[in-house]
């Protein structure tokens, strides 16, 4: 398996653990994480490199002042979009993931705007749930899922 096959975004993160989770799987698969500002935290903060424990060091971290800054600076492809929301009925393991993608999670108590949704309403992806009784999962649970179908479905193509 090689590296830095996709990447993994967090738009606007409010939960240093969630973000410091993702950041640990995201070195374990050799990945990198852009995260868009603002944060709901520091992110020099303790709980961060708690849940990265000592790995965060080796994370591949980009960081973007905004949503525009992103888009401006990485220039991705539409198709190349994949973004994570309870608000779909395409469920993420349907997706046709490929080398250089991006899997862009919302904020923790807000999702993703609703401006992002209109833009690119063909590009969005949830993840199952068979209960009622909960509104969504924890974001550092679905990011890690969502990953590692995005990995295999990279490397079944190759």
């Amino acid at each position: 398996m090689s590296g830095n096959k996709f990447k993994i975004v967090l738009f606007q993160p409010e939960i240093p653990g969630n973000t410091g989770s993702i950041g640990r799987t995201c070195v374990a698969l050799g990945l990198e994480l852009i995260l868009i500002r603002p944060y709901g935290f520091d992110i020099n903060e303790k709980s961060v490199r708690r849940a990265g424990l000592d790995y965060w060091k080796y994370l591949k971290l980009t960081e973007y002042d905004s949503w525009d800054d992103f888009i401006e600076s990485e220039r991705p492809k539409t198709s190349k979009l994949f973004f994570l929301s309870t608000k779909t009925d395409e469920l993420y393991y349907d997706s046709d993931y490929s080398e250089g993608c991006y899997l862009i999670f919302g904020k923790e108590t807000a999702g993703l705007p609703e401006s992002i949704h209109e833009e690119y309403p063909t590009r969005f992806r949830t993840m199952p749930m068979c209960s009622d009784k909960i509104r969504s999962l924890n974001l550092s649970n679905v990011a890690t899922a969502v990953a590692y179908e995005a990995l295999r479905v990279i490397e079944f193509k190759n």
